[in-house]
This record gives structure tokens, sequence and C-alpha cells, in this order.
């Protein structure tokens, strides 16, 4: 079932990605949602959850967007399982650590995925360090706020409840 639901949680990325990012920045995307999804499951689920993930996720982003197939999942898949590592061997619980992780895991992801494009063709991809520390910080901003929404999600949920059923006794006397 949580396997269900991870593949659930990158189609919808894939769909807001696929949309989101071309229809705000063009070509250019400022942000990578699926990236933001395969780091947020490896935290919440582990290194082999975040590796299988990004695998995955990134097949299926390299074949939706016409670029070289394999170079991205190579790096979700390398970046998933160094977050989900890192996630079970720290103690990354809190907004900062989480943020440390989302940051340097969108970094990581930049660099493997240039690195791998520089060692197919020199003269091929160039991106500003600008870009990609703004991509990195969106990514981080998106990522946190993720963890901090489903984190609070059942707590507003019961919260919802318990006035609804204060309002019926209310009502009823």
């Amino acid at each position: 079932m949580r396997a269900l639901r991870a593949a659930g949680l990158v189609l919808v990325a894939l769909a807001l990605q696929t949309t989101l990012a071309h229809a705000v920045m063009g070509n250019r995307a400022a942000f990578d949602l699926v990236l933001v999804v395969v780091l947020y499951l490896a935290l919440a689920a582990g290194p082999t959850a975040g590796m299988l993930m990004g695998a995955t996720a990134g097949l299926v982003q390299d074949g939706l967007s016409g670029g070289i197939v394999g170079v991205g999942s190579l790096a979700k898949t390398i970046v998933g399982f160094g977050a989900g590592v890192a996630g079970s061997q720290f103690i990354v619980t809190g907004m900062a650590p989480r943020a440390v992780v989302f940051f340097l895991g969108s970094l990581a992801h930049a660099g493997c995925a240039l690195g791998m494009y520089h060692l197919i063709d020199p003269r091929g991809v160039t991106i500003g360090y600008r870009g990609l520390v703004a991509q990195a910080l969106l990514n981080t901003v998106i990522g946190v706020f993720a963890f901090y929404v489903v984190e609070r999600f059942p707590d507003w949920l019961m919260q919802r409840r318990l006035r609804r059923a204060s309002v019926r006794r209310r009502w009823s006397s």
C-alpha cells in the first residue's frame, strides 16, 4: 500500500512538473518537484525507497523530457539513496536538518546530472551557478513545506472534527 501511495505521489509530481514548470518558466524549470518527492520519500521511508523511487521517477521523467534516458534516473537514484542513508543515520526531524538535506540533495542531483552530460558531450550543457542555487533553494522551500503540511494534516483534521462535534453539541442542547 505504501508503494502504491509513493507511486501515486511521483505521478502527481510528474504531472505537476510537466504542467506547472513549463507554464511558469517556459522550457527552463525553476524547480524539480520529482526530485523533491524522491528526497521526501527517501527521508520518510529510507534508502531503499529513495533509491527505487529515484530510479523509477527518473526514468519516467527522462522518457517524458526527450533528453538522454538514464542520466536523470541515475542522478535521482544516487541522491535518493544518499538522502535515505542520511535520514536513517542522522536525526533529520527538524526543519533545519531537512532543509540541509533538500538543499544538498538538489545540488548533488544537479552535479551528478551535469557531470554525466559533460562526460557524454563535453561541449553540451552549461548552466550558471546562480540558477542551480536558485533551483536548490526553491526545491528546499517546497520540500520543507511539504513535510510541514504532511506532519500537521492529521492534527488539523482532528481539530476540525472536534470543532464540528462541539458545534453539533451546542445545536442539539
